[in-house]
């Protein structure tokens, strides 16, 4: 699945009018009523008590469980998307889409669950004739517990209260406490109605998920002692500081954050003598693709100094438009933050779309990699919606220094031709972001096995992927049996037990 792409960013977190948050904003009339101290600690108590429920059931279970909420959700598209249109200004067909989206990677971690390899599990005989004598061990991955998810802005359905997180969290066997996003609260709460009743009507145990509202119940939720890992998508602050809170707990938990993103793209000279007016369509519909609110926009692209790209790219983003941005708070912060940069001594507008009643109109930016080099905070702020920042470079050097000076991004991407040697520029595009692609546009996220949607800091907290099957292991932790009776084993590391699962035993893969 491509073309809709990760999470979502809201300008709510206090002090930062540009940001994309998932903190909320005070509450407006209309808005959710939020969730008081004290049915926030019930919540994360019943969440406490399932976990051992959960963990005592069979993964085919919670495999039926993920099926059983796609089915509900799939049912109740038609009643979910007009409400998700009225709260968010995506429209019915976006909407439409990202619900197949968000059924189809609940159904992927079904399968995750069923081929049994996420346990991770790994058996070594005993060999009394090993020096030291070697005992046996057997280790397999289980569930961190309750997890609290953070839902974002820009996909309210994919990376919100069913979305990603909350299936992983699921399929690690973990029980799911949702804080709900300001931007779209009756959705939340339609969404959680429709998967709370599937998975009672699955056979779930009470506590198994919840949702909660408002941006005090959301800083509450990370430092409650239930809560055991969070998940969250959404600004650098508004992030920052739940990681903070997250950390600085008695007993400090994990916080799988995904953050901000420039998504570095390289365009060679070659690439834009050989297929530059392709190319400057394919960022145009790139950049302006949901408004500008995808995380993996590509923010800065670094092309050749006089090769003539700028003026393939003012001709193609000439015509461009954007709808307008998913809150007013958003759409007030864009030409703040646009102001920002444009008014940069070291930078130009060199391209603007067509005007469009109540949405930003597409900007492109431009300025020298060099500046870049210098000031890459001043220069690479990210600016939430329709616009990008071209930077040119003169040589490798330029080039690369202002690569490494972007920083952490979940994206880098390479339009190069065969006789190019960029032999060494793979590498450095490796080391900045979670995903490098090859000809291609970032503003796409793949759901698969193989996905990766992470990168170093500020993209992400985590090592781990936000999207695909391995973003079940943010939710799991290690625990190793050592010469432990058979009938003491969980069942699961049982002989019996371990046939058609995916192993190592004695260092050798049995599959």
């Amino acid at each position: 699945m491509t073309g809709l792409t990760t999470p979502a960013r809201t300008p709510d977190a206090p002090g930062d009018p540009g940001a994309r948050g998932a903190l909320d904003a005070p509450v407006t009339p209309g808005a959710a009523r939020p969730t008081t101290p004290e049915h926030l600690d019930a919540v994360a108590r019943r969440a406490a008590t399932a976990a051992e429920l959960i963990a005592a059931r069979p993964d085919a279970e919670r495999a039926a469980w993920l099926d059983a909420v796609a089915d509900a959700l799939d049912a109740a598209r038609d009643d979910l998307v007009p409400i998700a249109d009225a709260e968010t200004r995506l429209g019915t067909a976006r909407l439409t889409g990202e619900v197949a989206r968000t059924t189809g990677q609940l159904r992927l971690f079904a399968e995750v669950v069923r081929d049994g390899g996420w346990r991770e599990i790994v058996i070594d005989h005993a060999d009394p004739a090993a020096v030291p004598p070697r005992p046996e061990l057997r280790r397999m991955l289980v569930a961190v517990g309750p997890v609290a998810v953070y839902s974002a802005s820009n996909f309210p359905f994919a990376f919100s209260v069913a979305g990603g997180d909350t299936a992983s969290a699921l399929a690690a066997g973990c029980p799911v406490v949702v804080k709900a996003h300001s931007g779209h609260p009756l959705l939340s709460d339609a969404t959680a109605a429709v998967v709370s009743a599937a998975l009672k009507t699955a056979g779930a145990p009470d506590g198994t998920f919840a949702l909660v509202h408002g941006r005090g119940a959301g800083e509450r939720l990370v430092a409650h002692p239930a809560i055991r890992a969070a998940g969250f998508t959404g600004s650098l602050s508004g992030g920052r500081a739940l990681f903070d809170l997250a950390s600085g707990r008695p007993d400090p938990i994990p916080f799988h954050g995904e953050l901000g993103s420039v998504n570095p793209v390289v365009v060679t000279r070659a690439a834009v003598a050989a297929r530059g007016a392709g190319l400057a369509a394919g960022l145009a519909a790139s950049f302006t693709l949901g408004s500008g609110q995808f995380c993996t926009k590509p923010g800065v692209v670094f092309v050749p100094a006089g090769a003539g790209f700028e003026a393939l790219v003012a001709e193609s983003v000439a015509g461009a438009s954007a709808g307008p941005l998913l809150t007013d708070r958003i759409q007030a912060a864009f030409p703040l933050g646009l102001a920002r940069l444009a008014d940069d001594p070291a930078v130009e507008v060199v391209a603007s779309g067509r005007p469009s009643d109540g949405a930003p109109t597409p900007v492109v930016l431009a300025t020298d990699a060099s500046e870049i080099a210098k000031r890459p905070s001043a220069l690479l702020e990210e600016c939430f919606g329709p616009m990008t920042l071209l930077a040119r470079y003169r040589g490798d050097d330029d080039l690369l220094a202002a690569l490494r000076a972007v920083g952490g991004s979940l994206t880098a991407t390479l339009h190069a031709e065969p006789d190019d040697d960029v032999s060494t520029l793979v590498p450095v595009l490796a080391s900045v972001a979670g995903r490098v692609l090859f000809d291609g546009w970032p503003t796409g996220v793949a759901v698969t096995w193989s996905q990766h949607h992470g990168g170093p800091w500020p993209a992400s907290t985590s090592a781990h992927t936000s999207v695909g099957a391995t973003a079940i292991r943010r939710f799991l932790r290690p625990v190793a049996y050592q010469d432990a009776p058979e009938r003491l084993l969980p069942p699961v590391l049982r002989d019996a037990a371990l046939a058609g699962v995916p192993r190592r035993v004695d260092g050798v893969a049995v599959v």
